[in-house]
């Protein structure tokens, strides 16, 4: 037992269960949506079985990502949280990197599976490169600056994009109101995955900050390290900006719908929880502080996520 609750750990089943949640809100809701004008809408491309492979799919790559970061990044957390050490002390270093190769290479063949039966070589030759670029993350590019919160936020909408992908191979090739129906799917899509990219590079930042400590020690050069702990807390501040104005533009957008409950919500769970974290990070200066925010930004997160419910409500 106490092995599977390490592992669970390990590969963060708490950010699997996100990504399980955001494609299959996506899926159920926000694609049905998007077809519902049509006088006959079309059979999904995706079936629900490939769906849910593509979704494995997904599963395994993120955690063979984990795995392999904190296979990397042993030495820093030995400083930054030595009590949620997994790899060295429950887990041996030659066992994270096998299961870290064998979830990347399973995950893989899953997807060129997917590819193979959608007739789309895009999620397969994708999926690959997200391996590629978890691994120069994880050996390289988390210690740079910039960049590795780039490849990690970017990594995060593509859990949106690829299910638009999906869709869009075969449709598209479809008439005129199809076509109509892929642009609103593709509109959703892009607001989905702006705000999953905005919200992991904020939280990613937050996240240095929390974390300078062994960072400074073993020569990473994060942003805090580099432009100073000031220059990383505007940073944030300006994408929550970007974010907070995209969200309330977006509102008076949806007002000509009438979706009432779904402005409630936005403002209530989405938009006060962003003001909220911009006056805290303002006043923060501690790392306890920085953890706090970085546990609030995944709860804007998650309620990101669950607004997709709104299209199953109004479709």
């Amino acid at each position: 037992m106490k092995l599977i609750i390490a592992f669970l750990r390990l590969v963060r089943s708490l950010n699997l269960f996100f990504i399980v949640l955001t494609q299959a809100l996506f899926y159920y809701c926000v694609l049905p949506f998007a077809f519902r004008t049509l006088p006959a809408p079309p059979r999904l491309i995706l079936q629900p079985e490939l769906f849910w492979l593509l979704c494995l799919a997904s599963l395994l790559i993120a955690a063979a990502g984990y795995v392999i970061n904190d296979y990397f990044d042993l030495n820093i957390d030995r400083v930054n949280k030595p009590e949620k050490l997994v790899v060295d002390t429950v887990i041996k270093r030659r066992w994270a990197i096998l299961w870290h190769w064998l979830l990347s290479f399973t995950g893989i063949i899953i997807s060129f599976y997917i590819s193979w039966k959608l007739n789309n070589w895009i999620i397969g030759l994708a999926n690959s490169g997200c391996v590629f670029l978890l691994m120069l993350y994880s050996s390289t590019f988390k210690k740079k600056l910039l960049i590795g919160n780039l490849i990690i936020s970017i990594l995060t909408s593509w859990v949106i994009l690829v299910l638009f992908l999906a869709e869009w191979n075969l449709n598209s090739r479809m008439d005129g109101t199809v076509q109509i129906a892929l642009g609103r799917l593709f509109k959703l899509a892009v607001v989905y995955a702006g705000f999953a990219f905005i919200v992991s590079l904020v939280r990613e930042v937050v996240k240095d900050v929390e974390d300078m400590e062994g960072d400074l020690r073993y020569d990473c050069r994060t942003m805090p390290i580099v432009w100073g702990v000031n220059v990383a807390k505007m940073f944030a501040a300006v994408w929550l900006a970007v974010l907070l104005s995209a969200i309330i533009i977006l509102q008076f957008y949806v007002l000509q719908f009438r979706w009432w409950w779904s402005i409630l919500y936005s403002l209530l769970f989405i938009i006060v929880p962003v003001v909220w974290i911009l006056f805290k990070l303002y006043r923060a200066n501690i790392k306890h502080d920085f953890h706090l925010l970085s546990g609030a930004i995944k709860l804007v997160m998650l309620t990101g996520i669950l607004s997709m419910l709104f299209f199953k409500l109004y479709n």
